[in-house]
């Protein structure tokens, strides 16, 4: 996958807490996003996500604003939640959230005109101990990861 360094929204991001992503994106003035090459965010588990106690919830949202820090006229453009435990639809378990999981979320095709100019990622994080370190990546639909990478059943000895 060919990533973009101006597209990146987090890099090797450690969360303990709620945050929005360490880079927001400036779509400008005219701010049309995926008219004509459908877009999305891809997410990469760097480490893993605690579940220490069995109550930690972790939720991936990208969301439009009108400044920088997305506080303002503020819109979620589409998410994933992950929840430890028996998660409850439409969450997944939080037990996919392991080191080298990939994961994307696609983005709605948003004409020029909107009034939200800046795009990033919000993590939402709860429960007693919640961590996990993810980067993310805004990419063309046709680059996002179509495989899918298991975990290897056996050892060598």
């Amino acid at each position: 996958m060919i990533l973009d360094l101006q597209n990146q929204l987090s890099d090797s991001q450690a969360l303990t807490a709620t945050a929005l992503s360490t880079n927001v994106i400036d779509l400008g003035v005219s701010n049309p996003i995926g008219v004509g090459e459908p877009m999305a965010v891809v997410f990469n588990v760097e480490v893993a996500a605690d579940q220490g106690t069995g109550d930690e919830d972790y939720t991936f949202a990208i969301e439009v604003g009108s400044n920088a820090g997305i506080s303002s006229a503020r819109q979620e453009l589409g998410r994933m939640i992950f929840e430890s435990g028996t998660p409850t639809a439409p969450a997944l378990d939080a037990d996919l959230l392991v080191a080298g999981f990939v994961f994307a979320i696609p983005l709605p095709i948003v004409k020029a005109g909107v009034q939200n100019r800046y795009l990033g990622a919000r993590y939402t994080l709860a429960g007693t101990s919640p961590s996990v370190t993810v980067s993310a990546h805004l990419v063309p639909m046709k680059n996002v990861p179509a495989e899918v990478i298991y975990q290897k059943g056996y050892s060598i000895q």
